[in-house]
């Protein structure tokens, strides 16, 4: 009994911690800084890889083509290998909606050593930079951006002074799998990666959305973007880290205008999310990974465990400590259901979920020792690497 209560403060003083010194990670107040329309406009060259997307491209495509860009802007869809005719999809797109001029370009198969997705993103800003760009906006085929985006994404970058300005696009969130994993998928994100420290000067904390990146065009060829990540399954937090460690300014944060519109309606699409690039976070480490599990458990398992076992057994102090652990943690996931348009009451549930992340980054280590390893889009990589390349 003395064991369990011992767990059970253990846990509250963890959140009492996350709470407060974790960069406030919590509050979903962080959203696009203040920004002022420039004098003159830059010039934008928007780069969009796919593969196999053509379920996606209508709604997604259009909203980019129809971009209210007080400059001159471009977009270069570049087609990774389709089967599903997402290159033919596009450009008939293009011509029916018109807007924005699109190129759209093959790279062929990655080489050795790349990520299919960087090799794609690799061409694509090899085609923007013969335009000469100011900035480069680097999105998903699944994102979807309201009229006004890019025209906010450049004046927030100008006015702050940085060098890459990311968003993380709201997901989609209609299945039950959805509801019930992606809220706390960005819950969990930033609280690894709180989004307040990553513009402050002389943080170490960097990171960014993959599903929206606006970088300037000379700050991708100081940390030689992409060549220096090739390897990276997360590429979106390698991009930002070779960027800042370039001596860049970057900001990240919640979307209002940038929505993914890819659709995840059954479970174990989540899990092949999430799982595919897991152990990948974790360095391919056994001793991160089994400090990972322990984490999640003391964090998220232990204070419903200890409120109820307290509660059998008899013994207060571990179910007082145990209710006030959980109780803090659905506190602090409540702004982010909130930001889902989620019901509160999925707040409770968060040891559920993440009693479900803690089984998908187990068997994203078990695909890797399989030789599996990161696999998406047909596409397999036995030994994924998040490090910068130093060389």
């Amino acid at each position: 009994m003395d064991a369990l209560v011992w767990i059970a403060v253990g846990s509250l003083f963890a959140w009492l911690w996350l709470l407060l010194g974790q960069g406030f990670f919590w509050r979903t107040d962080v959203r696009l800084p203040a920004r002022e329309a420039p004098a003159e406009w830059p010039f934008v060259c928007v780069v969009v890889p796919a593969r196999d997307e053509a379920g996606v491209l209508p709604e997604s495509l259009p909203s980019l083509l129809a971009q209210d860009y007080p400059g001159r802007a471009e977009v270069f869809l570049v087609d990774d290998g389709s089967s599903d005719g997402t290159g033919e999809l596009a450009l008939e797109l293009a011509r029916r909606h018109g807007g924005l001029p699109l190129t759209v370009g093959s790279p062929g198969e990655p080489p050795a050593g790349w990520t299919g997705k960087l090799w794609a993103v690799r061409h694509g800003i090899g085609l923007a930079r013969a335009r000469g760009p100011e900035y480069l906006l680097l999105t998903d085929a699944d994102i979807a951006h309201e009229p006004g985006s890019l025209r906010e994404l450049v004046a927030a970058a100008r006015t702050g002074g940085f060098d890459l300005v990311s968003l993380m696009a709201r997901l989609r969130v209609e299945s039950v799998g959805e509801r019930l994993v992606v809220p706390a998928f960005v819950y969990f994100f930033a609280q690894l990666y709180p989004f307040r420290r990553i513009a402050v000067d002389g943080s170490r904390t960097a990171a960014a959305a993959g599903g929206c990146v606006l970088l300037r065009a000379d700050a991708a060829e100081r940390a030689r973007i992409p060549d220096a990540i090739r390897h990276a399954v997360i590429d979106d937090v390698a991009l930002a880290k070779a960027v800042k460690r370039g001596g860049g300014r970057i900001w990240l944060g919640l979307a209002d205008r940038v929505e993914s519109v890819r659709p995840y309606p059954r479970l174990r699409d989540l899990w092949r999310m999430v799982s595919r690039s897991a152990y990948a976070q974790l360095r391919h480490s056994p001793t991160l990974l089994a400090g990972t599990v322990a984490g999640l458990a003391l964090v998220y398992l232990v204070p419903p465990v200890a409120l109820l076992a307290g509660l059998v057994t008899g013994v207060d102090r571990a179910a007082a400590a145990g209710g006030l652990a959980w109780a803090l943690m659905a506190a602090t996931y409540l702004p982010m259901l909130r930001y889902y348009r989620q019901s509160p009451w999925l707040a409770p549930l968060l040891p559920v979920t993440a009693f479900l992340y803690l089984l998908m980054t187990v068997d994203s280590a078990v695909q890797h020792y399989r030789g599996r390893g990161a696999a998406w889009k047909g596409r397999t990589y036995a030994r994924p690497d998040t490090a910068l390349d130093e060389g």
